[in-house]
């Protein structure tokens, strides 16, 4: 018997239009390695929707689209500054510092976003050959607070970035989330406001597998193929990671998809306001909520639904809702919430 968890939202299933899409690309012989017909739409899908220009590049895993997009961009001797929640700083297991040789200088937020100012105290020892050189400021959207930057606030920091000759990377495992949030299209929270390169989350959001990286100016890609090729990204079979990409981004079903994680996630949050001892901690502006739980609580709850202790000193805990959370599932979840802290 299936049950619904809260932990995350690679949790879900594939969607059934990415599912059919797969099995569609499952008929004959095709080019390898992204010389098919699959992957060339996949690129056109994103040029669509991204700018005609760019270059995107699919591999296997966020992992991997992070730390070779990071790679892109830097020398060892450079720095990339990011929030210390960022998943390239806390659930990537070192892979960035290791595979890109270059420092994390992290910054504690309150939210999960950085500011002008954050990035502006970690400018320090430009050109002085005894520090890193910070060189890229990367940003996840939406955050993994669930929390999400405005086209304003991606602009602020990309200014003040490429005023001081730095990069902007985009961790953007949840951008649909974040697009559908602020109601706006993927090109005005990305390419319009400044980011160079972009990691485009699909696990999350309805893929069996796949990101991609995406670059905004075709100069910043010229590696990139040689890039992926030594760090175990590409795929023999890429058929299969495009005709995913291309279902995606047919017919707004990323959108689709986003809205209805989101909108569910507004649904949970307002049924466990005003249980006793729970406490919404952060705006839920995409697919995420954080609540503080009685301690008792949490172990009774995660044995029906399970779920991530977020902060255990503080007994905040993170829910996640996904493409195929229902109502019912949502309403489910909060009455065992009700049932354990009443």
């Amino acid at each position: 018997m299936s049950r619904r968890l809260f932990a995350s939202d690679n949790n879900a299933g594939i969607h059934p239009d990415v599912l059919a899409a797969i099995v569609a690309a499952n008929e004959g012989d095709v080019p390898a390695y992204g010389a098919d017909e699959l992957t060339a739409a996949a690129l056109a899908r994103f040029r669509e929707l991204l700018g005609t220009k760019v270059e995107a590049y699919l591999v296997f895993n966020g992992t991997g689209a992070n730390v070779l997009g990071l790679q892109a961009l830097l020398e060892p001797w450079h720095a990339v500054i990011c929030t210390d929640t960022s998943h390239i700083n806390v659930d990537e297991c070192g892979a960035p510092e290791r595979f890109t040789g270059c420092k994390l200088l992290p910054v504690a937020t309150p939210d999960g976003k950085l500011r002008p100012d954050d990035v502006l105290r970690q400018l320090r020892g430009i050109g002085v050959e005894h520090h890193v050189q910070p060189r890229v400021v990367s940003l996840t959207q939406s955050t993994e607070y669930g929390t999400v930057y405005t086209a304003a606030e991606v602009r602020a920091l990309a200014d003040l970035a490429h005023e001081h000759g730095l990069y902007v990377h985009m961790d953007g495992a949840r951008i649909a989330n974040a697009a559908a949030s602020l109601d706006c299209t993927l090109r005005e929270i990305t390419a319009d406001a400044g980011v160079d390169v972009l990691s485009f989350g699909g696990t999350k959001n309805g893929l069996m597998a796949g990101e991609a990286v995406v670059f905004f100016d075709p100069e910043q890609a010229r590696r990139f193929r040689f890039v992926r090729k030594q760090g175990m990204q590409l795929a023999s079979k890429m058929r299969y990671l495009a005709a995913q990409y291309v279902a995606l981004l047919t017919d707004d079903l990323w959108r689709r998809n986003a809205e209805h994680a989101n909108r569910l996630a507004r649904r949970l949050a307002d049924g466990v306001r005003g249980l006793p001892g729970v406490t919404v901690t952060q705006p839920v502006e995409a697919n995420a909520v954080f609540a503080v739980l009685p301690p008792a609580a949490i172990p009774v709850v995660q044995a029906r639904f399970p779920f991530y202790v977020w902060d255990e000193p503080r007994h905040e805990v993170r829910w996640m809702t996904h493409w195929a959370t229902t109502e019912a599932d949502v309403d489910a979840f909060v009455a065992a919430v009700g049932e354990a802290v009443a």
